[in-house]
């Protein structure tokens, strides 16, 4: 009992009684009733020709309200945990009230814990299905598609309005940075009554959700019209300038109280291999900005050498990135796709090192593996590769790479003899994650970093090594999920509104 009133604490459900918190399911046999159905997104053969969303438009309210119907009553929701949701959503209190259609009531309790949950109901992957008490031995509760159904219908209906700021405070700060991070931390610290500017050194607001993200899996409308609603309420916006470079911290501190970076970790995993500097071989986030932009400029992607177009693309590395990449290049036309993945095909249901609530390393087809099956016959993915050089044309073009099977044994990689292989590519994306932030800021304001070469600050306190310097998100934790930028731009805009009602002053 100890423990769950904990529970009930961290999540802010103390604000119901304890009888409704134990008994708050309407439905309490509706996972044994109703099966797991997710929503369908368009169909493959549709949306490869555009760059719309994969979603749809539309969302069947009986449809959501029956898989609402399936949370349990299971008394400590493990999707609010350590291991499910980083924001602590409300998950069972906003499944049961779409369950007795309360939609309003729902988009409450949704926004009290996320900012911007039209994002992470798009963008996320998910780790509170990971968690469900139900996927212990079922399929898990479809929170994302109900996450995303009661927000779009809060902006259809026109609930979700501008803040509207009471009183301001005359305590000024300035925001490095307009991703999840940094949009969430300017929305919580605009709230309070601070005058909050956000400083962007792309010519759009967004950070990744703007260019690191393509239009089909989170539409720039969605991200603009989110974007507006905080210019609305009063937050203020300056683009196209890079502060470290065209304008100094110091200089920045002589006008705000407080600095927040949220620059994010920008700075991409290589792959310095012979051949690196053929003309062909990008990186992913070069690929995806250039060709998100060029759409957002003149209406359609890339043209330029970037283009996929009658082109043998192979995306090295996985993740969402990776993913982003062979959409992207089957949207662009590419002659075929390969995607090289260093590890092994993950098994198809849990291992038994890989125990709920944990996230399930399993095998799955994601929106871009999809429609590359769809289009070519077959995934994309080939497992246990490592690549060995490039191989470049007589022109300085890349033409292809070679590679070596691999397999690993107590932790130790292993190159398979034999299996040496040369493949033809015209344009090659690596997309290995990320090593950390860009560090001209960090050396501009001299602030410690640490052995990662992330800013340095605690979890829970984002204070830099240098007095009213705070950062959050990936910048500070390292690359990560768009939902724990979220958590830490909330959270570092509580420590920061504390140190400014206690220390700060112009």
């Amino acid at each position: 009992m100890h423990y769950f009133l904990g529970v009930l604490s961290r999540t802010g459900l103390m604000q119901w009684s304890l009888f409704e918190c134990l008994f708050v399911m309407g439905k309490v046999t509706g996972f044994k009733e109703f099966d797991r159905k997710t929503e369908a997104y368009r169909p493959v053969d549709l949306r490869i020709k555009d760059y719309g969303e994969i979603f749809t438009t539309h969302h069947d309210v009986a449809h959501i309200q029956e898989q609402g119907a399936r949370c349990m009553d299971c008394g400590v929701p493990f999707c609010q945990s350590e291991n499910g949701c980083p924001v602590d959503n409300l998950i069972p209190e906003w499944n049961d009230l779409i369950y007795h259609n309360k939609w309003q009531e729902a988009l409450i309790r949704l926004h009290k814990t996320n900012n911007f949950p039209e994002f992470t109901g798009r963008v996320c992957p998910a780790p509170c299905e990971g968690s469900c008490v139900l996927g212990m031995n079922n399929p898990a509760v479809t929170i994302k598609n109900i996450e995303q159904a009661i927000v779009d219908k809060g902006f259809k209906e026109g609930w979700i309005q501008p803040y509207q700021v009471k009183h301001r405070t005359g305590k000024k700060v300035a925001v490095i940075g307009s991703g999840p991070a940094g949009l969430a931390a300017a929305d919580e610290l605009n709230k309070c009554g601070h005058s909050v500017v956000v400083f962007e050194r792309d010519d759009r607001i967004g950070g990744l959700l703007m260019y690191g993200i393509p239009n089909m899996k989170l539409d720039k409308d969605v991200v603009e019209r989110r974007v507006n609603l905080l210019k609305s309420s009063g937050v203020e916006f300056i683009t196209n300038v890079d502060v470290g470079k065209d304008l100094t911290t110091a200089q920045l501190q002589k006008d705000f109280n407080v600095l927040i970076f949220t620059t994010g970790a920008t700075q991409a995993r290589d792959l310095p291999v012979d051949n690196r500097d053929a003309h062909g071989i990008h990186l992913a986030m070069e690929y995806l900005t250039k060709n998100t932009k060029s759409l957002l400029d003149v209406g359609h992607a890339d043209n330029s050498q970037l283009s996929a177009k009658g082109k043998d693309v192979i995306v090295i590395g996985g993740g969402d990135t990776g993913t982003d990449c062979i959409g992207t290049a089957l949207r662009q036309g590419a002659k075929s796709i390969v995607n090289f993945e260093l590890m092994g095909k993950p098994p198809v249901e849990r291992a038994e090192s890989n125990p709920w609530p944990l996230w399930p390393l399993i095998y799955r087809l994601d929106y871009g593996h999809s429609e590359a099956v769809e289009v070519f016959g077959q995934d994309p993915r080939q497992y246990h590769l490592m690549t060995k050089s490039f191989i470049k044309g007589a022109d300085g073009k890349v033409v292809g790479l070679s590679t070596i099977n691999v397999d690993f044994k107590e932790g130790q990689l292993i190159e398979i003899k034999g299996s040496e292989k040369t493949w033809d590519a015209q344009l090659i994306l690596l997309s290995m994650g990320f090593v950390s932030p860009e560090h001209y800021l960090s050396n501009d304001a001299n602030i410690t970093l640490g052995e990662r070469g992330n800013y340095q600050a605690d979890y829970g306190k984002y204070a830099t090594s240098q007095k009213g310097i705070f950062t959050a998100g990936d910048c500070r934790r390292g690359q990560s999920l768009v939902v724990w930028a979220i958590n830490e731009g909330r959270g570092v805009a509580d420590q920061v509104n504390r140190y400014l009602e206690t220390f700060a002053s112009l």
